[in-house]
């Protein structure tokens, strides 16, 4: 049977909470998730989650041997990002100093320690957790989300793209940082959707109605 969504299992992430949430908005799907290289090669659209660490992430990946057909989906089919999903896409991450996938230009910063100072003089916490505004840069994966939604967060790190273009939403903590990244067929987000409401669950419906024209 052919699956429409793959929602690739590299054992890093709660990646039962991201099924769901996509089978929620789209009951027509068959969406499964999967650690076979063959089955992602073969579905319509890949959904790359994951928690932890970096360094964790990118052996365990490399260890199912997922990386060619990652490198496959993200260049030819729709495919959507989440948190480590959208920072092993860049070129390296300062966590353990990593190599990333390099599909997209730039790096992957710790937020420092230095710049953690709220408005009223606070020092705040790293990691980063709880509901933040994302700014949005136009994109078909928006529609029908207000500007400046609330979508759930937790992280170390954000991404830190060479090239501008590439970013489809910002937010701030207490600095400006992107966190979301577009290009082509690839949509990522350092938020969860899958725990961010109906923002959340609008956004992923959006992807599995996406049809990028390049």
């Amino acid at each position: 049977m052919a699956i429409d969504i793959a929602v690739i299992d590299y054992g890093m992430g709660n990646l039962r909470s991201v099924s769901k949430a996509i089978e929620h908005v789209a009951p027509q799907s068959r969406v499964l998730v999967t650690s076979d290289p063959a089955v992602v090669a073969a579905a319509g659209r890949v959904v790359f989650p994951g928690q932890g660490a970096m360094p964790d992430c990118m052996r365990e990946m490399e260890a199912r041997g997922l990386r060619p057909v990652l490198l496959e989906a993200a260049r030819s089919k729709p495919f959507l990002g989440i948190c480590i999903g959208l920072q092993m896409l860049f070129e390296r991450s300062e966590e353990g100093d990593t190599p990333g996938l390099g599909l997209l230009p730039g790096t992957v910063r710790r937020f420092p320690a230095a710049r953690m100072i709220g408005a009223q003089g606070e020092k705040l916490k790293v990691p980063h957790m709880g509901w933040n505004e994302v700014e949005q840069v136009a994109h078909p994966l928006w529609e029908g989300i207000a500007d400046r939604s609330r979508f759930y967060f937790v992280h170390s790190y954000y991404p830190e793209p060479a090239d501008v273009s590439l970013v489809a939403g910002w937010s701030a903590y207490p600095f400006r940082f992107a966190c979301a990244a577009a290009r082509a067929n690839l949509f990522a987000v350092q938020f969860h959707p899958e725990k961010s409401h109906a923002a959340g669950l609008q956004l992923l419906a959006n992807f599995v109605r996406w049809q990028p024209s390049a």
